[in-house]
């Protein structure tokens, strides 16, 4: 049975002291325990955060990394870092990073390896643009990704993977249940093909893009969406614990 996961991706909000606010505020809160809950905030307002939430069943993840554990490279954070921080996630391939920053399946490739590595259990993000959907290429483009990342790695057992279309992602539109459900499908039968049915069943597929209190209980309904990486409605305390409360209908 796959713990459903909801992950909050706070992106580039929320100074050190909102952040400590917040924390405290979902630490109070009345949520499921059938539920894995999971922030991600801002590197500054990481330690903060995680003292507030420690002892607590809410867990702390980045929303990146570097793939080397040290070294001359200016501006960046490492996966030794985080974990000595408290983290137990990091978010990896998020299509903002791809589409801003240059990434590729070879360096989210990298970071998946030493993420494992070292002891954090990685989001990669996979997803399409609405050009290579409306040309009829969402498979072959996952497909790639999902065999990039996971390159040489042999264990999927700490992985968790987020299918983000990227035309969803901020803008308002939302994959149907039925299109987010068909792509999970997809994935889990490529997982199946190179890892196995054990694994392809334990992994858990979490969907991104514009997951809402209004969409989540439709979304958590389908069969391979096992949890939701959520942007814009995690800033809000009452949207955050609406969709941490879903009920799959």
């Amino acid at each position: 049975m796959r713990k459903p996961l909801i992950a909050g991706n706070w992106k580039m909000n929320k100074t050190p002291s909102e952040a400590k606010t917040f924390a405290e505020q979902l630490k109070s809160s009345q949520m499921s325990q059938n539920v894995e809950v999971l922030v991600c905030p801002p590197f500054t307002a990481l330690c903060k955060v995680i003292k507030v939430l420690k002892g607590t069943n809410i867990k702390v993840g980045a929303q990146n990394m570097h793939w080397e554990t040290k070294g001359a490279y200016t501006g960046e954070i490492s996966a030794e870092f985080l974990l000595d921080a408290g983290c137990q996630y990091v978010i990896l391939g998020h299509s903002e990073r791809r589409q801003y920053f240059g990434e590729t399946d070879e360096t989210v490739n990298k970071k998946m390896l030493t993420a494992l590595k070292v002891g954090l259990k990685p989001i990669m993000c996979v997803g399409e643009h609405l050009s290579e959907r409306e040309a009829g290429k969402t498979f072959e483009v996952i497909k790639r990704q999902i065999e990039g990342g996971l390159a040489n790695i042999t264990s999927l057992e700490n992985v968790v993977i987020a299918y983000e279309p990227v035309w969803a992602i901020g803008t308002g539109k939302t994959a149907t249940p039925e299109q987010a459900d068909e792509v999970h499908a997809f994935v889990r039968e490529n997982i199946s093909k190179k890892y196995g049915n054990e694994t392809a069943n334990q992994i858990r597929i979490l969907y991104g893009g514009s997951v809402t209190p209004e969409n989540v209980d439709n979304l958590m309904a389908k069969p391979n969406i096992d949890g939701a990486l959520v942007g814009g409605a995690s800033l809000k305390l009452d949207a955050f614990l609406r969709l941490i409360n879903f009920t799959p209908k």
